[in-house]
């Protein structure tokens, strides 16, 4: 008795030769011997008891048991090739449903925009989207690829992680409350301020600082600071409505307040210097489950992504 996926074989064999009439066209169809295909229908009759075919030297029929055999092969033919073809489609143009986990405040600010782009490019994908500052299980959960705010080596090993664009930290006030204080030109300035931190994870009370422009590499220690913080709101987006209140200075993503940035609503303090420590850079990454063939609408997406973050 063969195996299942031999019989499967078997009977698409046994399907192309009726069609064709004849062994050697389907043989011609299957890019197979004659000898083969004659060999799959035979053992398909063997472990059917029955035979399926008259065989003569210039011409075959089906024999009564064949003829309705025959139908539920044909069908079987049938949903293979569209199967086939649906595959196909997949390999040529991205289709069929995309669901994606993202951080709450990036993908509101950034990734919503830059999703109907997408959509428009590829109507045949439908995204979904989950924002949520919990670390989602990619496999668990079922998701095509979650995007992640992590530092090096946070990456979950045995997953891809193409890095998108990097985000930085950076400190800003609305202009009313720089105005009624003395211009900030050093570090230890900060000292005399109010400052709003994000609270959370690594974010803390202690920053670092480095001049904005040191060399790539460069040995300079950074200036370290241990600053007043008598409020913390574990949202970039929720420190900005708070800082435009007028009463402090703030650590932020940049991408959070590039708006109101651009709106004139803040403005930044210590443009010539970098945070780092624990608020170095981080690096927005697209992570998915490793495979031989990546999904075209996976790659599709991430292409989309990182040539919107150049």
């Amino acid at each position: 008795m063969p195996h299942d996926h031999l019989l499967l074989t078997e009977m698409l064999v046994f399907a192309r030769v009726v069609e064709q009439q004849s062994f050697a066209g389907a043989a011609r169809e299957l890019q197979q011997t004659t000898s083969a295909v004659s060999r799959s229908v035979a053992r398909l009759e063997a472990h059917f008891g029955l035979k399926l075919l008259h065989r003569t030297t210039r011409s075959l029929s089906l024999t009564e048991a064949g003829a309705e055999i025959y139908q539920g092969c044909a069908q079987l033919l049938a949903t293979a090739e569209q199967v086939q073809s649906l595959a196909s489609q997949h390999r040529q143009q991205p289709r069929g449903q995309l669901r994606i986990s993202a951080p709450a405040v990036w993908g509101d600010l950034w990734l919503a925009p830059r999703l109907p782009a997408f959509c428009r490019r590829w109507p045949e994908v439908r995204v979904q989207v989950d924002l949520t500052d919990r670390i989602a299980d990619l496999v668990a959960e079922g998701l095509d690829l979650v995007l992640r705010i992590s530092t090096p080596g946070q990456v979950a090993p045995g997953l891809v992680a193409r890095p998108l664009h990097t985000i930085r930290y950076v400190l800003v006030a609305a202009p009313g409350y720089l105005a009624r204080h003395a211009p900030l030109t050093e570090p230890g300035q900060l000292l005399e301020h109010p400052l709003y931190s994000l609270g959370y994870g690594q974010f803390q009370n202690e920053l670092e600082l480095l001049p904005a422009q040191a060399p790539a590499g460069s040995r300079q220690r950074p200036v370290r600071l241990l600053v007043k913080t008598p409020l913390t709101i574990s949202s970039s987006l929720g420190l900005i409505q708070a800082l435009q209140a007028g009463e402090g200075i703030g650590m932020v993503a940049d991408f959070a307040a590039a708006q109101a940035l651009q709106a004139g609503q803040l403005a930044p303090v210590l443009p010539g210097w970098a945070l780092c420590g624990k608020y170095a850079p981080r690096v927005v990454h697209a992570v998915y489950a490793p495979t031989r063939h990546v999904p075209l609408k996976v790659r599709a997406l991430i292409d989309h992504l990182a040539a919107a973050a150049e």
